[in-house]
């Protein structure tokens, strides 16, 4: 390999030799990105299976709490991956990341669930997501450091922005893979055991970034400053128990990173929770709109890294960070227009009142799942914020019963509590969907599966569906396995008696409501075009910052200095942006309250990038 001589020209041209080196680099990442973005992707089924105990809301903070569990522990990954990789080289290091991601993930598609491994299930995954975090921790920084330290001075920003491809490339892949298996089976088959698959194939993945990995060679300025004996022996002191750098890690962090982080993730992941689980959009298409904006909008990562050539990466990280905090709410309602118009509608129109006692009303983050909210404004706001309902909450005396008026209809809500708690909770989603569907929700009627010794009691509690035992014993029965029945919650053990399957009727429109997107009003070409642009957004925040970042720490911690901020802003600020936002949306009944957490974050950095951080491009990333 031709090793990079301290003064050579800028315009030096790069090697085929390093061109290959950055392929396999970028190819590796792209890998291990793909590992950690199935269990996003895969959020639903996850849930299902090993947060199955819980209520569907609680449920959903738990998955996002699990994904995020994995951006907790990233900044110790680079903490302990930046200092191997300053000390003992930038390759040795990408293979020990890369085998503990692929192993990671592979284990995730063996694990049994909840149901076969009781809490013993979440408490294994949770460990894994931590090992993935870890791994990825380490993986960022070597990738950027080993790409720049090989890239010609004056197309830094260009080569780098490969790197920076990888991280959508590799949601790309997980999406792609996950709808072609998605296609070759029903959608049960996929919900029970097909999810699965795309963890499996990591293995080849594994195998594939293993020997890739394994022909790389080192850097040529870490081998330099190794040969001249210049290397670090306490990177981590150096890096951040010295004032002078540990500064220009701060400034790194609130001047840049954080904002690209938030924006990041908005454009991405947010947007695709967005879609599937506020709008309700079906996870195969959305699955499809958010791979095609990625498809679409990726090239610019490449665009703005050659571009922050030319004209510096603060401009245009800066100028990303201001069109995401201006425009993220107009994008946003946009979306749920063009995604869900009859909600948009609905929102705009119509709006539930919860008349509640202040102090039952709780923010419902719960951070470790230990918490029960069965409050009466609680149920109240919970039911509603699942299913995507603007609300207001309207103060009451103390002590009074919450209730919900939608259009005309009141109806009281419970204490969730007690032996009458699953009964009461039945009662009020009923009569509360009733109402939203007749004040113009969009709002659909599923098939109840109902077990023989049940039907006499789902004749009289769905008096509105006219129908006798006589009519549903004429339907043709299913007959399923009681383990599936009491796993899935069509029967208890109560009902079986001792029965190991039992005759299941399937009823058209007896059973749970739920928010629709109608196929038929989603205007795709519109939903793609906004993602597209949010993905814009992310590449003019995220397709310089590799380079800034390299470019502001020298060679002898470089690997460690710019690890930590990086993955600070993105496993923190940006990797408790879903969670952080549901929250908010649901306390104040308005699903887009939660886009104040980015706006905030992207206006923060972008204040202290202007005021202080000082552009980079001309550096010497040779300097030990």
């Amino acid at each position: 390999m031709t090793d990079i001589a301290v003064g050579a020209p800028r315009s030096r041209k790069m090697t085929g030799e390093e061109k290959k080196v950055i392929f396999a680099s970028s190819l590796g990442t792209v890998f291990e990105w793909y590992d950690f973005y199935l269990y996003g992707s895969l959020g639903v089924y996850i849930g299902y299976a090993f947060f199955n105990s819980y209520p569907e809301t609680t449920r959903n903070i738990f998955v996002l709490l699990a994904f995020a569990a994995g951006f907790l522990v990233r900044p110790f990954g680079a903490l302990v991956f930046g200092r191997l990789g300053d000390l003992v080289g930038r390759k040795y290091t990408f293979l020990i990341t890369i085998l503990i991601m692929g192993l990671s993930t592979f284990i995730v598609g063996l694990l049994p669930g909840s149901s076969t491994l009781g809490i013993a299930a979440p408490i294994i995954l949770l460990v894994l997501r931590m090992l993935q975090g870890l791994a990825l921790g380490g993986e960022y920084g070597g990738a950027a450091t080993y790409v720049a330290e090989h890239a010609p001075d004056d197309r830094r920003g260009y080569y780098t922005s490969w790197i920076q491809t990888t991280a959508t490339g590799g949601l790309f892949l997980s999406l792609v893979i996950i709808l072609f298996i998605q296609s070759m089976m029903s959608a049960d088959d996929f919900a029970e055991w097909g999810w699965r698959i795309p963890f499996l194939l990591s293995s080849v993945l594994l195998g594939v970034s293993v020997w890739i990995r394994l022909k790389m060679n080192e850097s040529p300025a870490f081998k330099r400053m190794k040969e001249e004996g210049k290397g670090s022996k306490a990177p981590l002191t150096e890096a951040f128990g010295q004032w002078k750098n540990a500064k220009i890690a701060l400034l790194a962090l609130f001047g840049a990173v954080a904002g690209q982080a938030v924006v990041w993730y908005s454009g991405q992941f947010y947007a695709l929770f967005f879609l599937q689980n506020v709008l309700k959009i079906p996870l195969k298409d959305a699955n499809i709109m958010v791979a095609t904006s990625l498809a679409i909008g990726t090239l610019f990562f490449v665009v703005f890294g050659w571009l922050s050539d030319k004209i510096g990466r603060k401009p245009i990280i800066m100028a990303g960070l201001l069109l995401a905090a201006v425009t993220y709410f107009p994008l946003f309602k946009a979306l749920t227009w063009a995604g869900n118009p009859a909600l948009y509608t609905a929102q705009q129109t119509i709006k539930a009142t919860v008349t509640a006692d202040p102090k039952d009303c709780s923010f419902q983050f719960n951070m470790t799942g230990t918490k029960k909210f069965t409050t009466t404004c609680d149920v109240a706001t919970e039911f509603l914020a699942r299913n995507s309902i603007a609300y207001d909450i309207v103060p009451a005396a103390a002590g009074t019963v919450a209730s919900v008026k939608i259009g005309e209809t009141v109806i009281p809500s419970y204490v969730n509590a007690g032996d009458d708690a699953k009964a009461n909770t039945a009662k009020f989603q009923k009569a509360s969907f009733t109402a939203l569907k007749d004040a113009g929700y969009p709002l659909a009627r599923g098939a109840a599966m109902v077990p023989e010794p049940k039907i006499a009691a789902f004749v009289a509690a769905n008096p509105e569906l006219n129908l006798t035992e006589e009519q549903i014993k004429a339907i043709t029965p299913e007959t399923l396995p009681a383990a599936k029945m009491i796993r899935d919650k069509i029967a208890t053990a109560a009902d079986l008696n001792g029965a190991t399957e039992l005759a299941v009727y399937k009823v058209p429109g007896g059973g749970d409501f739920k928010i629709v997107a109608d196929p038929s009003q989603i205007n795709w070409v519109q939903v793609i075009a906004i993602l597209t642009v949010l993905v814009i957004y992310v590449t003019m925040v995220y397709g310089p910052i590799a380079a800034m970042l390299v470019e502001m720490f020298p060679t002898r911690i470089r690997y460690t200095g710019m690890s930590l901020p990086y993955h600070i802003g993105n496993g923190w600020f940006g990797g408790f942006l879903p969670a952080i936002v549901f929250a908010l949306s649901a306390s104040a009944g308005d699903i887009y309250y939660g886009l104040w957490y980015p706006i905030v974050i992207a206006v923060m950095s972008l204040v202290i990038g202007m005021l202080f951080l000082k552009e980079t491009k001309n550096n010497d990333v040779h300097a030990l």
